[in-house]
């Protein structure tokens, strides 16, 4: 705990992945200061044609009040 899911187009590299992984994981644990062994980041690829039916509508739409950032707006 906590878990964070990376939903993404296919087409980055495990090089990408692992260094995106390695700052999100340094950024919680100074954040929310929690331990390294609490962290863990996964990433989920979603095909181009479905993202608006697997991410933005389920994900962003209908969660839009859970949403600290939001597609196109800086924070």
């Amino acid at each position: 705990m906590p878990h964070v899911i990376i939903k993404l187009w296919p087409g980055k590299t495990k090089a990408q992945k692992k260094k995106l992984a390695e700052k999100i994981n340094q950024a919680v644990m100074e954040v929310l200061e929690y331990g390294e062994e609490s962290v863990s980041v996964g990433f989920e690829e979603i095909e181009a044609d479905e993202w608006k039916q697997k991410v933005y509508k389920p994900d962003i739409v209908e969660k839009a009040d859970m949403l600290f950032k939001k597609p196109g707006y800086s924070m």
